[in-house]
């Protein structure tokens, strides 16, 4: 949880001459398979506050993660693979359903300090909010151990991959903080805050080309990082390590 605390006199959030970028909103994200992009800007005046939440340095960016399930049948691993495509999460950016989705939004809540020839960013805190949704299996009846064992391979699969988009995430969130934080004296608050929504775009594309590199490479080497999971997998199951 954030701790709060008083800022000094002489520091106070950008006044109304920002026209209301104090609480600047970035765009949402949502990140599945190739990803997509939509936008949100909500503003807020917060001239009479005078307090700002704070993190520490030692770890930047809040990250929220928060889970939900799909439910899927199926007794085959065709059976499985058609369930997925029919109830998975669609993606407007592909216009598919898929196995999994990871949706994120970046707020960034930014103080500024005034003075009559200048104006700097004195806190900038980043906030990533994810929500991953995943499958939850449950045949009707009882199936063969191969294809329990293929379930059970990629259903693990698919987690690590949807909280792999989750930690590049908040890798970006932490640049952008780190980034605003940067931002150095400008002659006004209104320059200094158009510069902070220059500087969020520029993470932000960053951020998207990232999530898109990785469910390429995902991608390609799909078949034979499961066929090589589950021989994984079996051998641990000889060994005693995993039930069978």
């Amino acid at each position: 949880m954030a701790s709060v605390r008083q800022l000094p006199p002489s520091v106070h959030l950008c006044p109304p001459s920002c026209a209301g970028d104090t609480y600047f909103v970035a765009p949402a994200t949502a990140v599945t398979q190739g990803g997509a992009r939509g936008n949100k800007m909500n503003r807020t005046l917060l001239t009479a506050l005078l307090v700002l939440f704070a993190v520490s340095t030692a770890d930047a960016a809040n990250l929220v993660k928060t889970y939900s399930y799909f439910s899927i049948g199926g007794r085959s691993l065709e059976q499985i693979q058609a369930e997925l495509s029919k109830r998975g999460p669609s993606v407007k950016s592909t216009g598919m359903r898929h196995p999994g989705a990871t949706r994120m939004a970046f707020t960034s809540r930014i103080g500024y300090a005034d003075s009559p020839d200048s104006c700097r960013i004195v806190s900038a805190v980043v906030t990533v909010k994810t929500h991953v949704i995943l499958p939850r299996w449950k045949p009707n009846g009882k199936v063969g151990p191969d294809v329990r064992l293929f379930w059970n391979t990629l259903a693990a699969d698919i987690k690590r991959h949807e909280d792999r988009h989750v930690e590049i995430a908040k890798d970006y969130g932490k640049r952008l903080e780190s980034s605003l934080k940067g931002i150095g004296k400008e002659a006004n608050c209104k320059i200094a805050a158009a510069k902070a929504r220059e500087v969020t775009a520029k993470i932000l594309s960053q951020h998207d080309q990232a999530q898109v590199e990785f469910d390429r490479v995902e991608m390609v080497n799909f078949e034979s990082r499961i066929i090589r999971l589950m021989r994984y997998r079996i051998q641990q199951i000889e060994a005693g390590r995993l039930p069978g």
